[in-house]
């Protein structure tokens, strides 16, 4: 499948998919599709506050696999997989540069920035009339304006302080869920 063949699914999978996610509550964050053999089908999403239970992802996982089965957008065999980000997530809407703002990312740009195809610093927020030009202090050297139209790639890097902001964020339910599932395998 060509790359303009692939955003175009992608583009008709997220027209199916987003009404019906938004009404139950949920953001689409990333959809990917490709892989080797079997192809995998590959739906990120969260709550507006950022949570996403397994409970959730189940839940979402059976709308979507009712809503592509209805829609049958993809001919071939595929896995579909319902996940939330993560902690170390992708970066893809302007939201999540101003949410994660403190935080170490990585990003790669097309066409290159000051020369540069890959960056790696701190997110320091938006800027720009429109709130379209990311500000990232570098690890080394002064701060650098990079449009967010030439992002091709953005994802946070995990460090203490990401992990300790995501205890702090995680859902009181993924809480009690993972108490209970760490006694239920305790049991003999």
């Amino acid at each position: 499948m060509t790359l303009t063949g692939q955003m175009d699914l992608i583009s008709r999978i997220e027209a199916i998919l987003a009404p019906s996610a938004e009404a139950m509550g949920f953001e689409l964050v990333r959809i990917r599709y490709g892989g080797g053999v079997r192809p995998v089908l590959q739906i990120m999403a969260e709550r507006e506050n950022g949570e996403m239970s397994v409970a959730d992802c189940a839940k979402l996982s059976r709308t979507v696999s009712a809503l592509l089965d209805v829609e049958d957008p993809i001919s071939e065999e595929y896995v579909l997989e319902v996940s939330s980000p993560g902690i170390d997530r992708p970066l893809t809407r302007p939201k999540d540069f101003i949410r994660y703002a403190g935080h170490l990312a990585k990003l790669e740009v097309t066409p290159p920035v000051q020369g540069q195809r890959r960056f790696r610093g701190t997110l320091v927020g938006l800027t720009g009339a429109a709130e379209d030009i990311l500000r990232l202090a570098p690890e080394t050297g002064e701060a650098v304006e990079i449009p967010l139209a030439q992002i091709t790639r953005a994802q946070l890097v995990l460090t203490d302080a990401l992990i300790a902001e995501s205890l702090k964020r995680k859902p009181q339910a993924d809480l009690q869920e993972d108490s209970e599932q760490e006694d239920s395998e305790g049991a003999v």
